[in-house]
């Protein structure tokens, strides 16, 4: 197994996941029951793991899926933006 990333976020983890699945990547969270044992205050992130010959495949994806999620929210906080000027 390799890591992904990194993250104390559990959104973000399942996103990841998510994402991976759709694309039919099976992939896995490590250190899971570390941060419940820590009282999960965020210490101890969480490793997002999958099988060593999916790595590059799925960085890709996840590389793709952030930039269309970061494009997404640009998009609607110019949205809002405009709203917010058109209503004042």
């Amino acid at each position: 197994m390799i890591e992904l990333f990194r993250s104390n976020d559990p959104i973000e983890l399942s996103w990841a996941q998510s994402v991976l699945a759709d694309e039919g990547i099976s992939s896995h969270i490590f250190d899971f029951h570390a941060s419940i044992i820590e009282g999960s205050i965020g210490a101890l992130p969480r490793r997002l793991m999958v099988d060593g010959e999916e790595e590059s495949r799925a960085k890709y994806i996840l590389d793709i899926a952030r930039r269309e999620l970061d494009a997404h929210n640009a998009a609607q906080e110019a949205s809002d933006a405009l709203a917010s000027d058109n209503g004042a």
